[in-house]
């Protein structure tokens, strides 16, 4: 079970900080992923983190930080300088690692999700 919290509303150039807590997973087994859906458009990954690797969308590089904590079961993303176009659900998913070559897997391949938090950055 995964379940993402942290969400809400800040001002553009604020931070927020996501997390998803996990319950029955080991995060070195996992690949783990952040993505987001913002209105009206399809769901895009935006940053994962397998076998120590981290991979970020263009548009969040230099701003956006996933971490994990394998003792506390948490996976979470750092927002920093945040835009209007971030705008956007944002859920955090799972897939065992040993079933992808991919350092983010694409959406369909994943086998866990949370239930989504809500970011709203307004200007």
């Amino acid at each position: 079970q995964l379940v993402e919290s942290g969400g809400g509303l800040v001002q553009v150039g604020g931070s927020l900080r996501l997390s998803c807590a996990a319950s029955g997973f080991d995060f070195d087994d996992y690949a783990i992923g952040w993505f987001r859906q913002a209105p009206g458009k399809e769901r895009e990954k935006v940053s994962c983190m397998k076998d120590g690797s981290e991979y970020y969308q263009d548009s969040v590089k230099g701003r956006f930080i996933i971490s994990t904590d394998n003792v506390k079961k948490i996976v979470e993303l750092q927002m920093n300088s945040l835009k209007p176009e971030d705008t956007a659900v944002y859920y955090c998913a799972t897939m065992s690692r040993i079933l992808t070559d991919d350092l983010c897997p694409r959406e369909s391949a994943m086998a866990y999700w949370g239930q989504g938090t809500l970011v709203t950055v307004s200007s």
